[in-house]
C-alpha cells in the first residue's frame, strides 16, 4: 500500500436508534443507524409472517382466481 493516501481506519461506536451501541471499525468517527440486530423484528423473533397469508389472498381476489 502507498503511504499517506488512505484513510485512517479506526475504532469507532455505533448508535442505534433503539439506544444500543457497539464497536467497529471504520473511517468516520461515530456511525450512526435506525436498526440493527437487537432490535431488527428478524433477528428478535418478533416477525409477523401471517401477513404472507393477506397479500396472497389479496392477489387471488384482484385476478379472481379464487
Amino acid at each position: 500500500m502507498k503511504k499517506g493516501i488512505h484513510p485512517e481506519y479506526k475504532e469507532v461506536t455505533v448508535r442505534c436508534a433503539c439506544g444500543n451501541t457497539f464497536k467497529t471499525g471504520s473511517v468516520k468517527d461515530e456511525l450512526k443507524v435506525e436498526i440493527c440486530s437487537e432490535c431488527h423484528p428478524f433477528y428478535t423473533g418478533k416477525q409477523k409472517r401471517t401477513e404472507k397469508g393477506g397479500r396472497i389472498d389479496k392477489f387471488k381476489k384482484k385476478y379472481g382466481m379464487e
